[in-house]
């Protein structure tokens, strides 16, 4: 799975429902009952960038392209997952492969709507999560430190992995997550980490998923949820499931004025997205001609040349030199041909760091 987004979450708790507003098509089955979500449904989603329309006003290209990100549904979670109850296995084998956790916590009552543990209580929720993510790093942060113990005695220089390991298996046991660990930015922690992909070192998102009422004012609920994000260092997205699926559909002015009359300035989803693809360390850069207008996925801080291989390998083997017109310059002075009248265009070289939306032309030689 690589570069995604996991939603997860206890079953019931709008995730599928989320999923498939996402993903503008109803891919995922949402259903009122536990486990209606068995295999990972996966999804590639547009990011949404209103620079690319501006762009398009400028060039009026044939077809606009967004940068698009991965997001995947992954089974409902329970209490007992790190042990294997109900879906456990699957559905830590499947998050271990993404890269960012969206925790879905429900924040709404609804009588209609059954909840796995019987009422609503997002912080009891979010506890049974992270406390089986926990458990699961500590069963393999455990298993490491046997084998460390035994390398210790002949190889004393492991020593200082091993205590890093169980200052680590400590503050794990105190229900913490190890994105928490005063010591994350140590090289012992790092390797690890690298190692052992610990689930509670992974970026998290909290969507919490309210009722139209609550998107307009936050309840008690969405309170709890925000503190809580807020002491783990975590995003926190309001948005109602529910909503966002009805805008499925609608022209973005009718989504828009549909937002409006709810009192909201921007859709939860969009926000998730956008933050998402933050989290996920991406950036875009633009390319604008009469065939598109197209948004490229690079990695933030990549080369020139990185980024030239995201339209194509041979564009980085063969990288002569890049030519370069900001986003702000580029609209600022109407398009390509006036910016360059302007001195507003660029030549960059192999070791230019590419901003987030430049506007970009490659030379190269294969």
């Amino acid at each position: 799975m690589g570069l995604a987004i996991g939603l997860v979450g206890l079953p019931n708790v709008g995730k599928s429902t989320t999923f498939n507003a996402l993903t503008k098509a109803q891919n995922a089955e949402a259903a009122n009952y536990p486990f209606c979500t068995i295999e990972p449904n996966k999804a590639v989603v547009p990011v949404p960038d209103k620079r690319l329309g501006e762009l398009a006003k400028i060039v009026n290209p044939e077809r606009i392209q967004h940068s698009t990100l991965d997001f995947v549904d992954i089974a409902g979670l329970v209490k007992g997952a790190s042990k294997g109850e109900g879906l456990g296995n699957k559905f830590l084998s499947n998050i271990r492969e993404t890269e960012v956790i969206l925790q879905i916590v429900r924040c709404f009552d609804d009588d209609n709507v059954v909840h796995n543990e019987g009422n609503i209580d997002p912080l009891r929720d979010v506890a049974i999560i992270e406390g089986e993510l926990i458990l699961a790093d500590i069963e393999v942060l455990s298993n490491r430190i046997e084998r460390l113990k035994k390398q210790a005695k002949s190889d004393k220089s492991v020593q200082a992995v091993l205590s890093i390991a169980e200052e680590l298996l400590e503050y794990l046991g105190d229900e913490n997550l190890a994105r928490n660990f005063s010591k994350a930015d140590s090289d012992e922690y790092k390797l690890l980490a690298k190692e052992l992909r610990f689930l509670t070192d992974k970026e998290i998102m909290y969507g919490a998923n309210t009722d139209e009422d609550g998107l307009l004012e936050d309840n008690s609920y969405v309170i709890a949820l925000k503190e809580h994000a807020t002491k783990n260092n975590c995003e926190l997205i309001k948005l109602c499931a529910k909503v966002e699926e009805e805008l499925i559909g609608l022209e973005e002015e009718e989504a828009q004025e549909f937002l409006t009359d709810l009192g909201v300035e921007e859709s939860g989803l969009e926000q998730i997205i956008q933050k998402g693809f933050n989290k996920l360390g991406l950036m875009s850069y633009f390319t604008a001609g009469v065939k598109e207008v197209r948004a490229w996925t690079i990695k933030q801080n990549s080369t020139a040349p990185r980024a030239a291989a995201a339209i194509h390998n041979d564009f980085e083997k063969g990288f002569i030199r890049a030519e370069v017109i900001s986003y702000d310059d580029y609209i600022s002075c109407g398009g390509e041909t006036k910016a360059k009248e302007a001195g507003k265009m660029r030549l960059e070289g192999k070791e230019y760091i590419v901003q987030d939306g430049d506007v970009m032309h490659f030379r190269f030689n294969v």
